[in-house]
């Protein structure tokens, strides 16, 4: 398959225009992007967890989803997705449907990470059809910007605010495409939303025709709790990428392959510095902060490198 930009663009598309999301979300450009993926004629099933996502483009009776729609709850998507996917295998069985569907489960990270993970690694171990996406602001946006397990380490929210005796949160960030990697899925990935979204289309595409349990982890920023300008969407995505805070790598048939390693990798507080929730790092005599995340996302990055060179090299984005 060879990626067309304008000709994925031509497509209908399945998330209408109208929602309640902010301007600058990466949730609705994540979610029209995975959504793109699928080949025309094919139908989809969309579930979505409790989230942004869900109370901005699903407000009874009215829906933005061009596919059939369901709302569960926060902890039971990836559950409720696979037994709605049993479902559809025995009615086919019987002969009693003959279309084709795909299915998708949509979460934040708030209920992938943490509230929805049981459901979750249950519905990967059971090997459902399904895709789940996790599209990943590193917070509990929809609720006030309360901390995640895929908040950052020193970043500002309201259950770990910065003061006097605080810089932000104490913990790093869980690494969840690793963890659902290691239930032995067909395929994992990660992207987001960068250039002509080549790697985000061709991830989604293999990871909704891949047969079995796949997983897609979207970074997806969010101007009021980052604290970036709505324009900057795409330039937080791309500096993500470029510092190498968010490899883009995939996991397939259990073997990793790094599909994109920067020229020239940039230095972490590139991404930092341009979001708010990280603005104390720059504070004299708080260097020790960047200092540290510097460490960490090298630590992070050769660790992923090794890996994939041992098993698979530098794939498309080469």
């Amino acid at each position: 398959m060879r990626y067309n930009l304008k000709r994925e663009l031509e497509k209908h598309p399945r998330l209408a225009s109208g929602h309640r999301l902010c301007a600058g979300c990466g949730a609705g450009v994540a979610v029209n992007g995975v959504l793109r993926a699928l080949d025309e004629g094919d139908r989809a099933v969309v579930s979505n967890a409790t989230s942004c996502l869900e109370v901005s483009t699903f407000m009874y009776p009215y829906t933005a989803y061009e596919d059939s729609y369901i709302h569960s709850a926060f902890e039971n998507a990836a559950a409720m997705t696979g037994g709605v996917e049993a479902a559809y295998q025995v009615l086919k069985r019987k002969g009693k449907i003959d279309e084709t569907y795909k299915f998708i489960c949509f979460g934040g990270d708030g209920g992938t990470y943490d509230i929805g993970f049981q459901s979750l690694s249950g519905a990967m171990e059971r090997g459902h059809d399904m895709v789940y996406v996790c599209y990943d602001n590193e917070a509990y946006m929809n609720t006030g910007t309360q901390r995640s397990s895929a908040t950052p380490r020193f970043a500002d929210a309201t259950t770990t605010p910065v003061g006097s005796q605080s810089y932000g949160k104490v913990q790093n960030k869980k690494n969840l495409t690793e963890i659902i990697a290691a239930h032995n899925v067909p395929y994992a990935a990660q992207t987001t939303m960068i250039g002509d979204f080549s790697d985000l289309h061709t991830k989604a595409h293999k990871a909704i025709y891949t047969e079995g349990p796949c997983f897609l982890n979207v970074l997806s920023p969010c101007p009021r709790g980052w604290g970036y300008n709505m324009e900057d969407l795409a330039e937080i995505c791309k500096l993500a990428v470029m510092t190498c805070v968010w490899p883009l790598y995939e996991v397939e048939n259990g073997v990793w392959r790094l599909n994109f390693e920067p020229a020239k990798k940039l230095p972490v507080e590139r991404f930092l510095e341009k979001q708010n929730r990280f603005r104390h790092m720059f504070v004299k005599g708080n260097e020790w902060m960047i200092d540290e995340a510097q460490a960490y996302v090298d630590g992070q990055w050769e660790k992923l490198k090794k890996r994939c060179q041992e098993e698979a090299g530098v794939g498309w984005m080469e």
